[in-house]
């Protein structure tokens, strides 16, 4: 049960914007009155998630998912209700009244909600003690060493953690939270006997967030120099709301900046992205010393398809990790490289030579991969004809990793002139590559059989039940009662008067088409008109999700045509014809039903009169049936 008031809720969802609250986690560009861009639930390379402004609904063609602002918190955050308007509210700058934040609401939540809701607080926790307490002092210490100002610590809540066993989850008790999910979110590590202490104790703390912002983990730097035993750095373990492999440090600071510029840059370290940020480059990620995986690449893909990744001067470093680059390539994604002179970082090298010079040589020494590599390669192959060979196969294996053929080909013309070796070698490379991929790729799959078995008859593709028929009709009636409620038909009745009337005898059959089909009713009832907030705002979240697939539309007319002077007719131009034929359609549809019930009966009927009269009752619905069907333009009834 939810703690906001009605009224804060219902400001919240009028206040938000759907495009701004979608345009948050995946970049949206306006195709004719929509936008459009790649589903976030789903992985595609072709856009099919609409999201409508004026409506304040988003769907998805491809998945389904659909709904107003704050499902779509709900489905991206895999949260409940409450915690998304919660969300929304700090969005917005709507204030959620204090006494509503009750510590026994985290028993209430489902087990992720909790997670977030006691990740919250330990965040909240350390920035207190970074700032109030007199053991804080070391850590600002600390990172005012390493060149962090206030509004940079601010903005990405860094804190610290006291020199003590129980500190964090002695006061986590004492303010109501659970043991289970300190526990689970790895802030409290119970030993066998009992007993508890806190994973993180003496160590600056850097909040890892996910893209909406909310603190999912934590990274967290010792400043005991001489503790040999303990790990410089110490991240959360892996929970239901922290997997590393889709996470990316700095990403919700850093979103709308990748956008705007068209570019993501990924450094390594926590400091390195800090620091970046602080001087001005604030489109900037790391993967927090973790190999670059396929769900953090998806990640940075909704809000550019550019990477230019910054490495420390350390060639060996920079060799160990060529090969996690060739995934971005594979997803299809450009990447460039930055070198820094030997023995720089990017937080170091910044700090440097100052935030106009760094900017400066970010754009003079950026190259792409590809490139990068082959140059890196050939010199260190120069004069050693079997390294060069090597040299060779190993760019041919990362140029075979784009899926985009003319980019290949432009990238083997450039491979041959550095390694001056013919284009055509280096594409027949590719292709016995990609032949031996295949190869094994069949081989994985199990071995061939000895002998073709012979093929099977391919199976007939099943037809529709009735059930699914009926429905497709059930949902056409509900769709142009939601579009169109009060549009004027020719006879001076509206699309719901009409409608209505003309199915006041109609059952609907499919139960989510009945409750919607209620629901207009009841609003039409009470001398208003049904709108698309009734609906999409509705608490049952099967009845917003459809109602949101019903309101938007996949295609629209393209506007060339009108620059061609040709006419092509909305539905809303023929909307006394279209209603017509969705109540006949329902309707015959409905008693061919019928007919088969009644023939089904007529089997079990042994009485002779009832037989007559049960024969009499199936010829007049069949000729019902064809009347309709003639109505239709319907030449063989089915």
């Amino acid at each position: 049960m939810s703690l906001i008031p009605k009224e804060i809720v219902d400001q919240v969802i009028a206040q938000a914007d759907i495009t701004e609250v979608v345009g948050d986690f995946v970049s949206l560009k306006k195709k004719g009155q929509n936008m459009w861009a790649c589903c976030p639930f789903h992985h595609e390379k072709s856009p099919s998630f609409s999201v409508s402004p004026a409506k304040g609904i988003y769907k998805c063609f491809g998945c389904g998912k659909a709904g107003n602002a704050v499902q779509f918190i709900m489905d991206v955050e895999g949260t409940g209700f409450p915690e998304a308007i919660k969300y929304l509210a700090k969005k917005y700058g709507i204030e959620i009244p204090e006494e509503q934040h009750d510590p026994e609401y985290a028993r209430e939540q489902s087990e992720r909600d909790s997670l977030f809701i006691v990740s919250d607080f330990a965040a909240k926790h350390f920035q207190q003690r970074l700032i109030a307490h007199e053991q804080g002092s070391i850590g600002q210490s600390y990172l005012k060493q390493r060149g962090l100002s206030a509004g940079t610590i601010k903005r990405f809540e860094l804190g610290y953690s006291l020199d003590e066993w129980t500190d964090l989850t002695d006061t986590a008790l004492k303010a109501g939270y659970k043991q289970q999910y300190l526990e689970a979110s790895g802030l409290t590590i119970v030993k066998e006997d009992g007993k508890k202490y806190d994973r993180f104790r003496g160590r600056v703390m850097f909040p890892i967030h996910n893209v909406s912002g909310r603190v999912v983990g934590f990274g967290a730097r010792t400043l005991k120099s001489n503790d040999k035993k303990s790990p410089k750095y110490l991240n959360s373990p892996e929970s239901d709301i922290y997997h590393k492999s889709h996470v990316l440090y700095g990403l919700f600071q850093a979103k709308q900046a990748m956008r705007m510029q068209d570019m993501c840059y990924m450094v390594e370290g926590y400091l390195d992205v800090l620091s970046l940020h602080q001087g001005g480059i604030e489109n900037v990620v790391a993967s927090s010393g973790t190999s670059l995986t396929e769900g953090q690449i998806k990640l940075i893909s909704r809000y550019t398809q550019n990477i230019t990744v910054l490495y420390d001067g350390d060639a060996a470093g920079i060799k160990a990790s060529l090969r996690g680059i060739d995934l971005i390539l594979e997803l299809g994604l450009n990447v460039s490289v930055v070198t820094f002179p030997a023995g720089e970082d990017p937080d170091s090298y910044i700090q440097k030579v100052g935030d106009t010079a760094f900017k400066a040589y970010l754009q003079e020494h950026a190259q792409d991969f590809i490139s990068f590599k082959t140059s890196l390669y050939a010199k260190e192959a120069a004069g050693n004809p079997v390294k060069k060979a090597e040299a060779i196969k190993e760019v041919v294996a990362s140029i075979s990793k784009i899926p985009d053929a003319i980019k290949r080909t432009v990238f083997f013309r450039s491979c041959s002139l550095i390694f001056d070796i013919d284009e055509q070698v280096l594409i027949s490379e590719y292709n016995k590559m990609h032949l031996q991929g295949r190869q094994q790729q069949q081989r994985s799959s199990g071995p061939e059989p000895d002998f073709a078995p012979p093929m099977p008859e391919e199976e007939p593709e099943k037809p529709a039940s009735d059930a699914d028929v009926l429905k497709r009709y059930e949902r056409e009636i509900v769709r142009m009662l939601l579009n169109y409620p009060n549009r004027m038909l020719d006879d001076g009745l509206t699309t719901s008067q009409y409608m209505l009337e003309q199915l006041e005898d109609i059952e609907f059959r499919t139960p989510l088409y009945v409750h919607l089909l209620n629901l207009i009713k009841e609003k039409l009832k009470e001398g208003a008109l049904p709108t698309s907030e009734d609906f999409v705002n509705y608490p049952d979240q099967r009845i917003r999700e459809e109602a949101s697939g019903l309101l938007l539309e996949k295609y629209e007319i393209s506007k060339g045509w009108e620059t061609h002077h040709i006419f092509v007719p909305h539905e809303t131009d023929q909307l006394p014809y279209g209603s017509e034929r969705a109540v006949l359609r329902l309707k015959w549809r409905n008693v061919e039903l019928m007919i088969k019930e009644e023939v089904e009966k007529l089997r079990l009927v042994t009485d002779p009169q009832e037989q007559i009269h049960q024969m009499t009752f199936i010829r007049n619905l069949s000729t019902l049936y064809k009347q309709l069907g003639d109505m239709l333009g319907i030449v063989v009834n089915r």
